[in-house]
């Protein structure tokens, strides 16, 4: 069985989402300032389907993070469409052809039929909390790895709830004075550092979280 790891692009100050998000501004105003590192490399132009982009260390660990991904967790929030019952025209952020090309497991209140897509992904709907997910999710994914893959809330309750078993933060050098933060109030959790990463616009750090 695979480990169940989560990886977030985090502000100097903490947080993994800028202040004001909305359906214009999903990562909030000025949000997206914390993934440029990623859309400049050319592992995540290709499995978007885009030519270009850096080869470079960003480059090498994107492509670590994502071989072996068997299936993903994601929040409401990150899968997007509003708050409340689903409106059925919405499919993602992400158009026809998904890049997670696996298992989507989307927590929510709402129930709504899988959704399959072009490129192998297919989206759950789980409604029954975040174990009922990892637990479908670990099922799909036999023996690959699981990705927590956001937002914020939903690292921090698998966190909190001792089921990950790793976590990368990759750390942009901007402050954005408020957001959604990673670690908000008390967290009774153990992180080991394992690895550290410096490149010219991120660096990248890699726990263990011990229980």
């Amino acid at each position: 069985m695979g480990e169940v790891f989560s990886q977030l692009s985090m502000s100097l100050d903490g947080y993994v989402a800028a202040a004001g998000q909305s359906l214009q501004d999903p990562l909030g105003r000025g949000g997206l300032r914390l993934h440029e590192w990623l859309f400049a490399t050319e592992s995540w132009r290709a499995e978007h389907g885009l030519n270009g982009g850096e080869r470079d260390v960003d480059a090498e660990l994107v492509e670590e993070m994502i071989e072996g991904v068997g299936a993903y967790v994601m929040g409401r929030r990150m899968f997007g469409g509003g708050e409340g019952r689903w409106d059925l025209g919405w499919t993602g952020w992400w158009g026809d052809d998904p890049p997670f090309r696996v298992p989507v497991f989307v927590l929510t209140h709402h129930r709504r039929e899988p959704l399959p897509m072009a490129g192998g992904t297919e989206f759950h709907f789980v409604t029954d909390g975040i174990e009922a997910a990892l637990e479908r999710a670990r099922a799909a994914a036999g023996d690959r790895s699981v990705c927590v893959a956001g937002g914020g809330g939903t690292v921090r309750g698998y966190l909190a709830a001792g089921l990950l078993d790793s976590l990368w933060l990759h750390v942009v050098p901007i402050v954005l004075g408020g957001g959604t933060p990673l670690f908000d109030g008390p967290l009774d959790v153990t992180l080991e550092q394992e690895r550290v990463v410096a490149a010219p616009t991120v660096t990248h750090i890699r726990y263990r979280v011990r229980r």
